[in-house]
């Protein structure tokens, strides 16, 4: 059952690659090519961001099976909270868990972060069924932090504008609580790193002061941002709120959770 099922999934997700494939050859906006010197060193640049996928690995199944999961998990219903994302949401499960069951389990949430994913990952899944069957009150949306290397400000706000759209087209009583993407720095210390990490903060805040504009005033949008918090007076990420300078670890979550819980209450009881 479990075979046939992943079966299934890779089976349609290499039809949503390839049918992916041809709408992004039919715009140009999605293909850059960089003349070099000479006609070899052509460089083909894919803007990926905003083209749904799947992430396919041969010899592993995980993401396609945990993407099943969310599925079943949508169809029995009685989600009235929805946390979409990566890992920094993905981690709620252990290291958020003991903030998660005293504030989001009482609310019926459902946590559908998936560790690595981007923007182009949860268009797919939202694609291939992860919100059929439920229409939450609230979702809490945070993706793009693994964008950041890759792809620009606009393609990654893009996307998110686009992530947000196929909710209301799904789900359109469902309102977004769209939070900006966290601050992150180095994993080492490093010039590459170090460089590496001012590129993407770069490219992170570019995207945050694009993607606030999504906020309608609550009717369908709110944005919320409250990465400072994860900050010393120093502007720098101390290693007791995120250890790899990415991840929030328990007393993160427990700050983010502080942060945000006052709008999303609000939000929850006005439906």
């Amino acid at each position: 059952m479990k075979k046939n099922r992943i079966l299934f999934f890779i089976a349609a997700a290499l039809l949503a690659l390839v049918n992916g494939c041809a709408t992004h050859a039919e715009k140009s906006a999605a293909v850059t090519t960089e003349q070099k010197s000479s006609p070899s060193s052509e460089k083909v640049v894919q803007h990926s961001a905003l083209i749904p996928a799947p992430r396919l690995n041969p010899t592993n199944t995980i993401w396609l099976d945990r993407h099943a999961r969310f599925v079943e998990q949508a169809k029995r219903g009685g989600i009235d909270l929805l946390f979409m994302g990566d890992s920094i949401t993905d981690f709620w499960r252990n290291r958020g868990s003991n903030v998660w069951n005293q504030y989001y389990a009482p609310m019926h949430a459902a946590n559908f972060g998936i560790g690595g994913d981007r923007t182009q990952h949860v268009l797919w899944r939202i694609e291939n069924g992860e919100l059929d069957g439920i229409h939450p009150k609230v979702c809490v949306l945070l993706i793009g932090t693994n964008n950041s290397k890759d792809d620009s400000p606009d393609d990654i706000a893009a996307a998110i504008k686009k992530i947000i759209g196929d909710f209301h087209e799904k789900t359109p009583e469902t309102k977004i609580l769209l939070l900006g993407i966290f601050p992150r720095g180095p994993r080492t210390n490093s010039v590459a790193q170090s460089e590496e990490a001012a590129q993407r903060m770069k490219t992170i805040h570019a995207v945050n002061e694009i993607i606030s504009k999504y906020d309608d005033g609550g009717k369908t949008v709110k944005y919320l941002y409250f990465g400072d918090r994860f900050l010393d007076a120093d502007g720098k990420i101390p290693k007791e709120i995120m250890p790899d300078q990415l991840h929030p670890s328990a007393q993160g979550y427990q700050i983010w959770a502080d942060a945000m819980n006052p709008t999303l209450e609000q939000m929850m009881a006005a439906r």
